[in-house]
Formats: C-alpha cells, structure tokens, sequence
C-alpha cells in the first residue's frame, strides 16, 4: 500500500514533540484536518463550478506525499494507521448513497415511465460493461477477473454534476426528465453488475478451480440475503417512525437501523447497497415520507467528506510517474483507456436504447451527455473492490483498480458538466437568458430548484440541498392541495 505503518506522519510528529504521547489527540486532530481541509478545498472547486467530490479527493490526494515537498522520514500529514482504523467510514458511506438513492424509485412514478427508463438504462450501463471489458480483457491484455469488476464499475453514473448542470441552466422537458429517471435507474444495474462481477471474480481466484457453490451460488445466495433484510428493516423503519415521532429521534432511530443494516452485512461480507437501496424504496413506497431522507442528507455530509478524502489518499499517484504496468499497458494507459471508453459506451448505449424504447430524436441523440460523470457509488465500489482483491492475496491490483477509478473520476467530474450542458443545449431543454424555456407537465420539482439561484449568492447551497429542499416544498404543497379537498 501506499501508506505504511513504519513512517511518520506529520502530525505524530508535531504531537511527539510536545512531548505528548497520546493515540486519542492524533486521532481527533486528524479527523479535524481531514474535515477543515476538505471544506476549504470547496471554496476552490465552488469557483469552477466543480463537485465537492472532487475536492474531497484532491485533498485526499495533497494530504499524502506526492512530491519531495516534505521533511524526511515524514509520510505524510495524516497517520496511515488513523486512515487503515477508518474502514468503515467506507461502508457507512456506501450505505447513506444507497438509501438516499432508493427515495427516487416510488412505484407511482416507475408506472408511468418505468418500461421506457429500464430499457434505456439497460442498454447504456451494459454497453458500458460490455465495451470496457472487450477492450480491457481482449486487447490490453489485463486479468479477467479485474477487467470484469472495472467493467461492472463502469456503468455507474453520478446524478450530482447532471442535477447541478440542470439547476444552473434551468432546463426543462422530456429531456430533463428522462436524464434524471434513466440516472436514478442506473446505480441500481451497475449494483447488480458488480455483485455478479465479484461473484466471478472469487470463483475464477485460482485459475477457475474455485468454480464451485460455495464461489458463484454462495455470494449470490448472501446478496439475496440482503436484500430480503433490506426489505424487511424498511417496514421496521416506517414502524419505528411515527409522525408523532420528534425529528431528532426519526434521525436516531433511521441512523441506528442504518448502522444495524451495515455491522449485519459486514458479517456476511457483503455490501450494504443493494439492500440499503431496497430498504430505502420501501420506506418510501409505504411511508412517503420525504423529510426523513433531507434530514439524513443533512447529516451526511461530514461522512462523505472522510469517505472521499481517504479515497483520494489511497490514490496512487506514483503508479503513473513509476510507469506501473497491467495487462501489456502502463497503469496511466490503461486509465485514460478505460476513461475514454467508457463514454463510447454510456453514449452508444444511450442512443441505442432510447431507439428501441422510440424516445424524440433530441432525447435520442443527446441522452449519452448526460451520463459521463462517475464518482460516488463508482469509487467505493472500487473500495470494496480493492479490499477483495488484497484478500486473495492480489493487493497490487485492488490499488490499480482505486487508482483508475479515482483518476478517470476526477476528469469525469471536470467534463462531466460541460457535456452535461452540451446535451441540455443540442436537445433545446434550454435556452439563451432572453428566451423562454421549453416547459412540460412533469417539471414542478425541477422548476422550483431552478429558484434556488434567486437566494443570497452567499448563501452556500449544494445541487443536492436544492433538489431536495424543491422536491420536499413539492409534496408539502400537494399534501395541503389534498387536504383541502377532503
């Protein structure tokens, strides 16, 4: 690993000199350095219209020796065994994506769209996965077993940098709505991809002789274990949470079942996603509750912040000046490679499947646009990855598949909104300042996002604050329309 326990870090460093020998200061002065210096690296992308997440990793990147820029015999700022003790930051992390992903598959809705939206996003997160493993396995020559799980990781797209794109140009119509069905649809195929992906990958471990149930049907048996627990904490959570219930313990209470939902899949040595996801499409299908998911999204982004960071920390940047190889490549030709083909693949995809589903020509040809970006589900996906690979005794290649991911990730979010907004232009969901935009039925929640760009500009709104702050204000507002009619 690029971390190692022997070296000492910056802070140790600073703490041992005050003659102070205490675990706990650096811990907590770590945690503090981590969160303060992720929050000024915000103020920075903020300015360049980037994601937060790309600041995060950056400074997970800058926070770890680079460069000669360092004393000797100094790792770094941050203690690698504080980064090591916080492993389940990850988990955690993956589990509040998961749950905030599931509020948007309400079975209302999915009727209306859903046959259209599920055969657009089959085809653009298989032809992903089917054109980054061709071109990984056949032609650079790279493991099987790492070609699959990379391209089962390439499917999934991030709705961040799409939403904030749609935010900032106040875009509307079929587009728009079709872009944000097809990426919330997305995440869940790339889930189900991965999981059959690493269930292969442990099955092919020694050459293909560990083929057997306890390789393919026991992981796959374990998967369907948690979703059939997912579904069941989601009737408990709507059981447990009463609309007598004060806010403060609805956050105890979903927090716990959450963290309950993770320590039971980490005994079973699985990812919490599929199920969080089910136990989150549950919740709200029964409940409609809304506010419990902006509650948790106010809660969450400190969690974030430490999972992306310490990502970005495990980011070997010196694999790329060192000229690692995989397969017949160097690592960095291998990235760009994967960072490439990918598109192809989300486009062509795109295009194919909104030709078989019969969507409008605009939709047809510019839908791919809008799904480049990549990062949160895709990297710790990559996290969990990694950890696999290091366990059958393989760590070189659990740090190349990190490595990639973070890297391609970091340039998906830089062109990500660029393409994002191409797309919204060539498909006429938006137009100059001095004309109208086009309107359709389904466009309140987007709409009245877009009337977040009236606030105090020094107020800091996230694209994700202001989706939710609009699709709550939404179902507050049909709740007293309804209400008035009875």
């Amino acid at each position: 690993m690029f971390l190692t326990e022997e070296n000492v870090s910056l802070i140790e460093k600073i703490v041992s000199s005050l003659g102070i020998e205490s675990s706990t200061a650096v811990v907590i002065i770590s945690i503090a350095v981590i969160l303060f210096f992720g929050f000024l690296m915000t103020r920075v992308t903020k300015r360049l219209k980037l994601p937060n997440v790309t600041a995060y990793i950056i400074v997970g990147v800058l926070l770890v020796p680079i460069w000669k820029l360092i004393p000797a015999g100094i790792s770094g700022i941050i203690p690698a065994r504080v980064v090591n003790g916080m492993d389940f930051i990850s988990d955690i992390a993956l589990a509040f994506i998961a749950f905030s992903a599931g509020e948007y598959f309400k079975i209302g809705e999915l009727k209306k769209s859903g046959r259209r939206v599920l055969i657009i996003t089959l085809f653009e997160a298989f032809a992903a996965f089917i054109l980054v493993f061709i071109v990984c396995f056949f032609l650079l020559g790279i493991d099987i077993s790492f070609s699959l799980v990379l391209a089962a990781l390439s499917s999934a797209t991030a709705p961040a940098s799409t939403i904030m794109t749609i935010k900032q140009t106040k875009a509307k119509g079929e587009y728009v709505n079709t872009l944000l069905e097809v990426v919330a649809v997305d995440d869940v195929i790339s889930l189900v991809l991965y999981s059959v992906a690493i269930a292969l990958c442990l099955a092919l471990a020694n050459g293909g002789s560990g083929i057997s149930f306890e390789s393919i049907g026991l992981p796959i048996l374990k998967n369907l274990l948690t979703i059939v627990i997912g579904f069941g904490f989601g009737f408990l959570l709507k059981l447990l949470l009463p609309k007598t219930r004060t806010k403060d313990n609805r956050l105890i209470i979903a927090i716990a079942l959450l963290f309950t939902f993770c320590g039971i899949c980490a005994l079973l040595e699985q990812s919490p996603l599929l199920g969080c996801m089910v136990m989150s499409m549950v919740y709200i299908n029964i409940s409609g509750d809304e506010k419990l998911f902006k509650q948790l999204n106010y809660f969450s982004p400190p969690i974030m912040l430490l999972f992306f960071v310490m990502s970005g920390m495990k980011f070997n940047l010196l694999a790329f000046t060192n000229m690692t190889t995989i397969g017949y490549v160097p690592l960095f030709v291998a990235a760009l490679v994967y960072f490439f083909v990918r598109i192809v693949g989300k486009y062509g995809g795109a295009y194919l499947g909104c030709a078989t589903a019969k969507t409008d020509k605009k939709v047809r040809n510019y839908l791919g646009l809008g799904l480049i970006p990549q990062a949160g589900v895709a990297i710790g996906l990559s996290y969990m990855g990694a950890r696999i690979f290091t366990a059958q005794g393989q760590p070189e290649l659990g740090d190349s598949l990190q490595t990639i991911i973070l890297a391609s990730s970091v340039l998906y979010e830089l062109v990500g909104p660029g393409l994002s907004k191409l797309g919204l232009y060539l498909s006429g969901s938006y137009k100059k300042e001095d004309e109208t935009p086009l309107l359709s039925t389904n466009d309140v929640v987007i709409s009245e996002t877009s009337n977040i760009d009236n606030l105090d500009p020094k107020i800091d709104v996230t694209p994700e604050d202001a989706y939710n702050e609009a699709a709550e204000q939404y179902y507050e507002e049909n709740d007293i329309r309804h209400n008035k009619r009875e």
